[in-house]
């Protein structure tokens, strides 16, 4: 059996989830716009085991969203991790923010676009298809009347994340845009089966070396 915990702390959501062999047992998550990771990421950890009657001795590995997101959110998810994996002796695996956010939409066909608020007229963006493979890898952009042309004229375009109200908004109109109306930010929920697909193939990162993607250099204000 193998017990992963899974940690995603790149947004305004604190999100921690226990999963079985790739299945979701225990979610426990707080959506705080004053960051309170600090403060609530290691009390939801403890809770996830106590809950779910799992022993700290009986995980597996440690995943934690590797970002890109909040600098803050993301050192404090990954200094979390990375403690754990030195305590227990277990590895760590990182997984994909947008590819996350991303997962919360199910579409038989067409494209994925999570975008992530990157500041000003900015995101972060990825573009996946409907099996969840990698179109256009993950890349800051400032978003233009004529984003994501090249996709446009042959695919619908189904955007998720707290960067569809610019996309919206800057994006020439166009019937293949296709915005959803909620589920705005990442969630550990979304992280059970990507974490064990890597457990299983020890797709494991070097605990000492390990940085999370920021993809841009920390300007503060």
């Amino acid at each position: 059996m193998s017990y992963i915990l899974n940690i995603e702390s790149s947004t305004t959501n604190c999100s921690i989830s226990l999963s079985l062999n790739g299945k979701l047992i225990f979610l426990k998550e707080k959506n705080d716009e004053k960051y309170s990771h600090s403060t609530n990421l290691h009390s939801f950890i403890q809770e996830s085991l106590k809950e779910s009657h799992v022993s700290v001795k009986k995980l597996s590995a440690i995943a934690v969203s590797k970002g890109p997101g909040s600098y803050t959110g993301l050192r404090i998810g990954v200094a979390a991790a990375k403690g754990l994996c030195y305590a227990l002796d277990i590895p760590l695996i990182s997984v994909s923010t947008l590819l996350v956010l991303g997962k919360q939409l199910k579409v038989k066909k067409g494209l994925i676009v999570p975008v992530m608020d990157a500041r000003r007229d900015e995101v972060y963006s990825a573009v996946f298809d409907s099996n969840f493979n990698m179109v256009r890898k993950v890349i800051p952009e400032i978003i233009k009347k004529n984003s994501f042309d090249k996709y446009i004229s042959e695919n619908k375009l189904f955007f998720i994340g707290n960067g569809q109200e610019k996309c919206e908004r800057l994006i020439k109109k166009n019937s293949n845009l296709i915005f959803s109306s909620n589920n705005t930010f990442p969630s550990a929920k979304e992280m059970t089966f990507l974490s064990y697909q890597k457990f299983n193939s020890s797709d494991f990162e070097d605990i000492a070396y390990f940085e999370p993607d920021y993809l841009k250099e920390f300007v503060s204000g």
